[in-house]
Parts: C-alpha cells; sequence; structure tokens
C-alpha cells in the first residue's frame, strides 16, 4: 500500500474524527445549550443509555428499508428496460413518472394508511415509491444512448432489436443501473423515517418523534447517527457491488486520484 493509499483509506476517520472535535469545542466554547445543539458527548450519552430502543427500531427501519429497496430494484429495473426499449413508450411514460415522482411522499403517507393501516406496510411503500425512480431514470438512459450509428451497423449484419437489447443494450445500462443504486438506496431510508414518523409505531422515526415530544434533543440526534451510520454502510455496500459487477467501465484516471 502506498502512502497516497493510506490517506486515502484514512481519510474518511480523519474528517470525522474532525468534525467531531470541532462539533464538541464550538459547543463548549459558545455555550450552546444541550436542548438546541447538543454536543457529541451528549449524543454518545444517550446511545448508551437508550441503546435498547436505539437498536431495535434501526432494525425496524433496516428491514423496511431493504424491503422497499428490494422492490425498487426490481420494479425499476424492469420499467427502465420497458422505457428505454421504445421511443414511443419513452415519450408516453415518462411524463408520469416525472409528475408522480413531483408528488411530496409525506403527502402520499396518509392514503397508504387509510388502505393498508400504520405499521409496516405503508414504510415499505414509501421507501419503494422514493426509490424506485433514479433506478428507472438511469436504465432507461442507458438504453436510449445507444449510438444509432451501432445499432445501424449491427442491423446491417443481421441482428434484431432483441439481439441488440441484449448483447448491447443490458450491458451497457449496467455502470448507469449499479451507479443507481447507490442514489435509491439513501433515498429508500429518507422514505421509511417519513413514514415511520407519520405513521408507525416503531422504528427511528416514531423513536426520534417521541424524544421530540419529550423535548429529548440528544436523543434526536443519536437517532440521526443511527441513520446516517445505516446509510453509509447500505451506501459502502452499493459501492462495492458496483465495483465489483461494472469496474470495467470504471475510468482509470478516477481510480488513480
Amino acid at each position: 500500500m502506498t502512502r497516497q493509499d493510506f490517506f486515502i483509506r484514512a481519510a474518511p476517520w480523519i474528517y470525522t474524527i474532525a468534525m467531531f472535535a470541532i462539533w464538541e469545542a464550538v459547543c463548549h466554547i459558545f455555550s450552546i445549550p444541550v436542548f438546541f445543539l447538543p454536543p457529541p458527548t451528549a449524543i454518545a450519552d444517550a446511545f448508551v443509555e437508550y441503546w435498547g430502543p436505539i437498536y431495535r427500531n434501526s432494525i425496524f427501519t433496516l428491514s423496511t428499508t431493504m424491503i422497499g429497496f428490494g422492490l425498487a430494484v426490481g420494479f425499476g429495473l424492469l420499467l427502465g428496460l420497458l422505457v428505454g426499449w421504445s421511443r414511443t413508450i419513452y415519450a408516453g411514460l415518462y411524463p408520469l413518472m416525472i409528475g408522480f415522482n413531483a408528488i411530496p411522499k409525506v403527502a402520499v403517507v396518509p392514503i397508504l394508511v387509510l388502505w393498508f393501516g400504520i405499521g409496516f406496510v405503508p414504510a415499505v411503500l414509501t421507501a419503494f415509491l422514493i426509490s424506485f425512480f433514479p433506478i428507472v431514470v438511469n436504465v432507461a438512459t442507458g438504453l436510449a444512448t445507444i449510438e444509432p450509428e451501432l445499432e445501424d451497423v449491427l442491423k446491417a449484419l443481421g441482428a434484431s432489436k432483441l439481439d441488440i437489447m441484449r448483447k448491447v443494450g443490458i450491458p451497457r445500462t449496467l455502470p448507469y443501473f449499479f451507479g443507481s443504486l447507490k442514489i435509491a438506496i439513501t433515498l429508500a431510508f429518507v422514505g421509511s423515517v417519513i413514514s415511520e414518523s407519520i405513521a408507525s409505531n416503531y422504528g427511528i422515526g416514531n423513536l426520534m418523534l417521541q424524544a421530540q415530544a419529550q423535548f429529548q434533543v440528544p436523543l434526536i440526534f443519536a437517532g440521526l447517527v443511527a441513520l446516517a451510520v445505516e446509510g453509509i454502510v447500505m451506501y459502502w455496500l452499493m459501492a462495492i457491488l458496483e465495483a465489483r459487477m461494472t469496474g470495467w467501465a470504471q475510468r482509470s484516471g478516477f481510480a488513480q486520484t
């Protein structure tokens, strides 16, 4: 391992520690009240004191997020292939998807509650609804950006539209698809927490809502940190999956910077 590689690997830890150290110092230097902005030490104390509820609700949030994300991956991939398959379908469905994605998902949660009640199902569906759009767009973009000249050459060689899709289109969309997973997984957490804050008795969103009602600000920040940790871990796993599956598409210059 070279010196540059070492500093690249250590950079996230160095920056994180520096951020928390500055945060702690600012809180003490300016005597910021705990109920306004708790220092990291107070948040750590909240983690220790409320470890059981934080752990249980984190597992619930992770479960709803991953199920919703899994549904988004399957549906988004199929719909993206369908939209990218035909320009007519692309022109017809794309405006509808943009309009649907523009609707704030917090406004959809009450409807899901009317249909499915409070709890697990609305959280899963909200995570799904908020995370499938990036997958659809990226997969459709990967198919739609196939060079017309390449299609003409392949057709001249006797390839059908299905052959072009299987042998050129789908491999071409893989970098787009796996790249979109990193965006979608973070959005899925947002969807789960939105639903839990409105229509659930479990999850980090509900825990933070209860902490807010009791003015337990360190516990609120502890919930935020727990969400951040889960999001970082899942993003990291998606990045590893992207590197394994689409390493051939990575620019060599990017790996060296």
